[in-house]
């Protein structure tokens, strides 16, 4: 029964009796965990209110083989973002990155993904406004990459046959990506500039774009997610996030 701390983030936290509370949480060394935190709500309780959903700390935990869940021993705080929660795209946006996470994660280590997830954070809680639902949206497109879900862009997903950067071309989010017009006649095109848009997203290291066509963008995402990763079940925070936006 190994003794680790570590950095972590907290995806999601919900009462457990009367007093615990369980933790959802990703790191970069462990992967994804549920940890429970005894006590942590009682008044006195030396987690004090710190282990709501996007903060991040160092974590310590014993990890018990076999098991599902670890038990919280520490944790030290190291940002709490508590401004996601005062914003509701943002906090949406934060939960839909989180749910991904929880979702389609594992606890295999992946350094990458951690990084990429708690800089998303501070991202979204830094591009309230109008870029809010970019910054969103070109995190979750990173994220699905990095969980080895990424579309094509380049050729098509049907008869591998290239697809100029400089035309038009269906997008085929059952196959996974673009598609030539011979292979997907008559199918609802994508646009350069939008192409363009979504390759500069799927870049771990490229610029948030500027969205030409922002709707185009969110339609693109939702219709991927639901057929490549969640085609039994919808993601709640997508609906959640696309709400807000609507109002």
């Amino acid at each position: 029964m190994p003794l680790v701390t570590v950095r972590a983030v907290v995806l999601q936290s919900f009462a457990y009796s009367e007093t615990s509370k369980i933790l959802r949480v990703l790191t970069a060394e462990h992967g994804a965990h549920a940890l429970v935190a005894k006590g942590a709500q009682r008044p006195r309780s030396r987690f004090g209110g710190l282990l709501e959903p996007f903060t991040e700390g160092t974590a310590t935990f014993y990890v018990k083989e076999g098991r599902d869940l670890h038990t919280l021993t520490g944790w030290d705080l190291l940002r709490n973002r508590q401004g996601l929660g005062r914003d509701l795209v943002g906090f949406a946006g934060a939960s839909l990155l989180a749910e991904l996470v929880l979702r389609f994660g594992t606890e295999d280590a992946d350094p990458r993904l951690f990084e990429e997830v708690t800089a998303a954070f501070d991202r979204v809680l830094d591009g309230a406004g109008a870029q809010c639902e970019a910054t969103v949206v070109a995190a979750a497109w990173r994220i699905v990459v990095l969980l080895g879900f990424a579309p094509q862009t380049e050729s098509c997903v049907s008869c591998g046959a290239g697809v100029s950067a400089d035309q038009s071309a269906p997008f085929d989010p059952s196959g996974g990506g673009v598609a030539c017009l011979a292979c997907r006649p008559g199918r609802r095109t994508l646009d350069p500039v939008s192409r363009e848009e979504l390759r500069r997203m799927l870049d771990p290291g490229g610029e948030t774009p500027n969205f030409v066509r922002p709707r185009v963008q969110r339609d693109l995402l939702r219709a991927f997610l639901q057929h490549q990763l969640a085609p039994e079940r919808s993601l709640r925070s997508l609906e959640f996030f696309e709400e807000q936006l609507a109002e």
